[in-house]
């Protein structure tokens, strides 16, 4: 009896503590963080330069996953924008100035060092369009995956 009552209680709490999470990102960092975006509690967004970061909504930046809005070298800030019902797999690295567009994937330990167009899967290191107009839902949730076995 006991083991349903806190599994119910894990799913309630989790996706209140996410938002949270984002309300704060939002109210204190500055950054634009859409709707329905989650945002692990491990990934890293760049707070050198916070208001660099956009991110549009219904979209999910997973574990491990770093979007970096400042370039220390060369002493410059940049903006990282992610568009609507993206997927930003775990341990991808995002630099600064990408823009990624609507509907795309970036699947894990990618490195985006150009913009990825709108329904795109890119993968590697540098990241490059492994699929181009695939269709996606919500968070990235991936429709056509038939297509990638081509």
């Amino acid at each position: 009896m006991r083991q349903p009552l806190l599994a119910s209680m894990r799913t309630a709490i989790r996706p209140a503590l996410l938002e949270l999470r984002r309300l704060y990102l939002v109210k204190v960092w500055g950054m634009e963080i859409g709707k329905g975006t989650q945002i692990s509690f491990t990934a890293k967004l760049d707070k050198t330069n916070p208001r660099g970061v956009k991110i549009g909504d219904h979209s999910i930046v997973t574990f491990g996953a770093a979007l970096l809005t400042h370039d220390a070298l060369h002493n410059r800030h940049g903006v990282v924008k992610i568009g609507n019902n993206c997927f930003i797999g775990a341990r991808s690295i995002i630099l600064p100035g990408v823009e990624i567009g609507d509907n795309s994937i970036v699947a894990a330990g990618s490195v985006v060092v150009k913009s990825v167009p709108p329904n795109s899967l890119v993968t590697g290191n540098p990241a490059r369009v492994l699929k181009a107009e695939i269709e996606t839902g919500p968070y990235g949730e991936y429709w056509s995956a038939e297509a990638v076995t081509e």
